[in-house]
């Protein structure tokens, strides 16, 4: 059977007399006193058929018993709309196909939501997902996935990088996350580990000559999920051997450009902005800044420099800092909306929030009558402050009072309704990353990035100190309207420097050998230096495309508690199946 000539969006002004046969679902069906008329839709787009009984009666009768959601073959020639019918909504809008046969080649049954609708049962549409993938919307999303896709391979490929794949079943290491694991039938009691990144294969690829390679990788992390997070994702893996940060860089946004420009028709400037660490955190509490928005977070430490106030006399006595912003124009916050924030500055670890209202000319706050005259004439100038502002006060160890603040800024800016263009692009580059952070809970150093990243030369005299949380990193992340969409770092190469990073994390010689050797051992073999980069490719796309969750940019996600409910996954498994893994359940039926 012949299928169809062209897609439901190809038909033009320039088509009508010609005689074509579409294929596709039935989007709707409208009875218009005997002619029906319906929308044909395919993963294209749609176009209008007309079923009109005076010219093909068997056809017209047949259409009658059409559904939403049935899958149909359609001949006929195509026409002009009638004058005031047209349809500027459509590629297709200006004619319409006037059916001559019609062959059902599958019924539906009835849907579980509507398809041209966007259904907020988030849960419904995944367990249907075979069926939210037919929206327009959908449709677009994965679309918009290959496109983007395909330009980067085109210029990695110009830019001489090789794709490479490497394994999926590997070994467990410590990178920062829970692997998932996977049991080994053929040696019993043995597990092999899904890739949290292909990080170390990646480098024995350039100690093997590779010299530039790219992946688009398929990476697993046992963590808990939101928005922005899948148990299995996508990113873009780069490393090049013989490479700077600032060839890194260019090459980055060069294909930014080019993704921009041919999936999105938007031109972005280059070089993007760049910002050390600790501007970004000093400026605005966040090393992912959105800088989309003002309220910079301003350091007071110095106008309370002899306050008898205990907050900030306790936080400048511990080595601390005094943070604060101005929220203006928003004295009419809500108490809910106060403990709101407390909340969500005590979730970055600060003990609570303080905060000054300025309405009808006078300070309210029951922290205002631990100020002086001085203090507050002071306090006044630099935060620019105004009747009906809102300040907002952070003390405490310099990290905690900035990222309390930093979540605090987000969440007023939520508060507020903040306008932001969302074609507005905020590019930047985040610099000069500490290389090693303290775990008070663990008491331990833990890597900020991961155990391979190179410190800056200058600071690796403080290795041997034993000032590690001095030490800087050879590391950077690009940034996107307030969202991390990659990160990278120039690698350590010298098997001696390898180990040293490895003891300062607690790594002994015996735990290095066992997890690391291999790339221990080949850094004795000329390994050149090296250096790359992973994107989020599910997060570019959902940034791309303006959703706010990447399951809308993924053929088939999980939920946000870890489970794909279209087939059930994961699900139990038999105990014969276990036996043969040489596992045993513990779980109760």
């Amino acid at each position: 059977m012949h299928y169809r000539d062209c897609s439901c969006a190809s038909l033009r002004v320039e088509d009508i007399g010609r005689s074509v046969t579409l294929s596709g679902w039935v989007a709707s069906r409208r009875d218009h006193g005997g002619v029906i008329f319906i929308d044909l839709r395919d993963r294209e787009g749609m176009t209008q058929i007309v079923f009109r009984p005076e010219h093909h009666p068997k056809a017209a009768s047949e259409a009658h018993s059409l559904r939403s959601e049935d899958v149909v073959t359609i001949h006929g020639e195509v026409v002009a709309r009638l004058e005031g019918t047209e349809n500027d909504d459509l590629l297709t809008g200006a004619v319409e196909l006037v059916a001559a046969t019609l062959h059902v080649l599958n019924r539906s049954e009835v849907p579980p939501f509507p398809m041209e609708e966007r259904i907020g049962n988030e849960d419904l549409r995944l367990t249907y997902r075979y069926l939210d993938l037919r929206r327009p919307e959908m449709t677009a999303n994965i679309r918009l996935r290959h496109r983007v896709t395909k330009i980067i391979r085109d210029v990695l490929d110009e830019e001489g990088f090789w794709e490479i794949e490497t394994p999926i079943l590997c070994n467990s290491t410590p990178e920062g996350a829970r692997d998932f694991l996977v049991p080994a039938r053929l040696s019993p009691g043995k597990f092999y580990a899904l890739p949290q990144a292909p990080q170390q294969y990646k480098q024995l690829l350039m100690v093997g000559g590779v010299d530039r390679y790219f992946q688009i990788a398929r990476c697993f992390r046992d963590e808990d999920l939101r928005a922005d997070r899948q148990p299995e994702f996508t990113q873009v893996d780069i490393e090049a051997s013989f490479i700077s940060d600032k060839k890194i860089f260019a090459l980055i946004e060069k294909m930014f450009q080019k993704v921009f420009r041919e999936a999105r028709g938007i031109e972005i400037k280059t070089p993007f902005l760049r910002m050390t660490h600790q501007e970004a955190m000093n400026r605005f509490g966040s090393d992912k800044p959105d800088m989309r928005f003002e309220m910079e977070l301003q350091d007071i430490s110095s106008i309370f420099s002899k306050t008898e106030f205990k907050v900030f006399r306790g936080a400048l006595d511990n080595v601390g800092v005094i943070k604060a912003i101005n929220a203006k124009g928003f004295a009419s916050i809500t108490s809910g909306q106060i403990e709101t924030l407390t909340e969500v500055a005590k979730s970055a670890g600060a003990k609570g929030l303080a905060f000054i209202k300025v309405e009808n000319g006078e300070w309210k706050s029951p922290i205002v009558k631990f100020f002086t005259e001085t203090e507050k004439a002071e306090l006044s100038k630099q935060l620019k402050m105004e009747e009906g502002d809102l300040i907002l006060f952070g003390a405490d160890r310099w990290e905690t009072a900035c990222a309390a603040l930093g979540r605090v800024r987000l969440k007023v800016a939520e508060y507020q309704k903040i306008p932001i263009d969302r074609e507005e692009l905020a590019f930047l580059w985040v610099v000069d990353f500490p290389l090693l952070s303290y775990c008070e809970e663990e008491n331990r150093w833990n890597a900020v990035h991961h155990p391979f990243t190179r410190p800056k030369a200058q600071d690796e005299e403080l290795l041997l100190t034993g000032r590690l949380g001095e030490v800087r990193a050879e590391a950077y992340d690009i940034v996107l309207n307030g969202v991390e969409i990659g990160g990278g770092s120039l690698r350590i190469h010298e098997r001696d420097l390898q180990a040293r990073i490895f003891a300062a994390l607690g790594i002994n010689e015996v735990q290095q050998k066992e997890l690391f050797g291999h790339l221990l051992n080949a850094f004795q073999y000329g390994a050149p230096p090296h250096g790359g980069i992973a994107l989020g490719l599910d997060r570019l796309i959902s940034l791309i495309a303006y959703e706010e969750s990447i399951r809308d940019v993924i053929a088939f996600p999980k939920n946000n508690r870890g489970m794909e409910l279209m087939t059930g996954s994961p699900s139990p498994v038999d105990e014969k199946e276990l036996r043969v893994l040489s596992i045993t359940s513990t779980s109760k039926k």
